[in-house]
């Protein structure tokens, strides 16, 4: 059996044989790896039915060949773009969509080894209990459910061997999707943004940095009513093998069939931890996807999965809160355009008046312009997708100048993933009035109910910083 280290020379594919490879991914697949049906064995603590041995990946050579052009960048772009669910063709959000769920997992051997090499001893001399079947799969690893020497619950990420080479080789490819967008954007320069979009998947290809990243949330929101991120077991965790507290919870599908208020409240958390975290941590949990959250009745979330983590200097963060106040507090349209420039946003000579800005950048700050409750709607994310890449319409000259800045690489992912999940739930709240109480700037006193239950907390995390 090939080593869980080996390291099989990465095959030299074209352009048109990757994306042919990609584009036939459901047909290949004898079965869908259904994420939804992985995280409800989560909260069931059921074992999954027995996997498709055809299927199974057994050695790193199957890794490097099967998941080349499956998994890393060109999968993060394509789980993604499946999700939008909105503002994309029905065909080619249902194609893109299967990067989600069509993963085919390691055979237990091939796992196994993986354990054994990163922590010294095999999967049944680690754990009081190991379940050889995976219960869900990710974009470079798999999860496994065990029960630790002193009985606690855990979740087990193994990484798939070879993966660090098929994301290399498709690193590649994602200068490429860039250079595409600079077409797009012929004042985007695609340098910095490849060069960002590295980097965050360098760190996710380390489980050492994820666990860091989560230890930082876990620590942040400990005591919270509503967010929840499961504590890292470090003794059982390394470079290659992750190990946290088993989570329970619902899918997102289930999630759709609650009521309304119910959807509202989960809505409202998701929105908390996403804006609380830039404002109140400087770090972002830049991966939206609804398989990595469980949800509780009550509003509650669990977040799972802390690899692609952004980090924001103060300097950044600062310059966010200026953009904000101009734009949303003062309404000073003049001195918002002076700090999308300083932003590096637009270029300080771009040929357009203060009214084409503001229209422009009006609809990334809309949901907050207001202290009312407004609802996020399907439309109004397709918006958010077309005022990014639709190179027509009324904007088309204005965003033919515009820049994207490394620090804002990963917030797109608020407009391309987290407000098309709200669309979906038809979240309604006053998300103005919610937002101030996570701005430092404002720190506005609670206004909803969830608000007033986390007071305690927020008043804990005040006294000890």
């Amino acid at each position: 059996m090939t080593d869980g280290r080996s390291r099989a020379a990465v095959p030299r594919r074209g352009r048109l044989g990757r994306t042919a490879k990609v584009a036939g991914l459901g047909a290949r697949s004898s079965g869908r790896w259904a994420m939804t049906e992985a995280r409800k064995a989560f909260a069931g603590a059921k074992r999954s039915e027995a996997l498709d041995s055809e299927r199974e990946l057994r050695t790193a050579a199957d890794v490097l060949d099967v998941l080349g052009n499956m998994k890393g960048a060109l999968m993060k772009v394509g789980q993604m773009a499946g999700y939008l669910d909105v503002g994309l063709p029905e065909s080619t959000r249902a194609s893109l969509a299967q990067l989600q769920t069509n993963a085919p997992p390691m055979s237990r051997e091939l796992a196994e080894a993986v354990v054994l090499e990163e922590l010294g001893a095999a999967p049944e001399e680690l754990f009081e209990q190991w379940d050889p079947a995976p219960i869900a799969a990710a974009s470079i690893g798999q999860v496994h459910r065990a029960v630790t020497a002193d009985g606690r619950a855990c979740a087990v990420k193994v990484q798939y061997p070879g993966v660090a080479e098929a994301i290399a080789a498709d690193l590649g490819s994602a200068r490429m999707v860039f250079r595409a967008l600079s077409v797009l954007f012929p004042g985007l320069d695609p340098a910095p943004v490849v060069e960002e979009l590295r980097q965050r998947l360098t760190e996710e290809l380390d489980y050492e940095h994820e666990a860091a990243n989560q230890r930082l949330f876990a620590d942040h929101y400990r005591g919270h009513p509503y967010i929840c991120v499961p504590e890292v077991y470090d003794d059982l965790s390394s470079a290659r093998v992750l190990t946290t507290r088993l989570a329970t919870g619902a899918a997102f599908d289930e999630v759709l069939g609650w009521s309304q208020d119910q959807r509202n409240r989960v809505a409202e958390t998701l929105y908390r931890f996403s804006f609380g975290s830039i404002y109140r941590l400087s770090a972002f949990n830049g991966d939206p996807h609804p398989g990595n959250y469980l949800f509780h009745p009550d509003g509650g979330v669990t977040f799972l999965d802390f690899g692609l983590v952004k980090r924001f200097t103060t300097d950044e963060t600062d310059q966010f809160q200026r953009m904000l106040t101009a734009m949303v507090v003062d309404r000073d349209i003049p001195r918002f355009r002076a700090e999308v420039v300083a932003a590096g946003l637009l270029p300080a000579d771009a040929p357009f008046d203060d009214q084409a800005i503001e229209r422009y950048f009006t609809h990334f700050y809309e949901f907050v312009l207001t202290d009312e409750p407004r609802t996020f709607t399907p439309e109004y994310a397709a918006d958010g997708v077309r005022a990014i890449f639709d190179s027509s319409g009324e904007h088309r000259e204005l965003k033919k100048t515009l820049n994207v800045p490394p620090s804002l690489v990963v917030l797109q992912r608020i407009n391309l993933g987290l407000i098309s999940l709200f669309a979906q739930l038809g979240a309604t709240a006053n998300w103005r009035s919610i937002a101030e109480e996570l701005w430092p700037f404002t720190d506005r006193a609670p206004t909803t109910p969830m608000g007033r239950d986390a007071q305690p907390w927020r008043d804990a995390l005040s006294t000890n910083t």
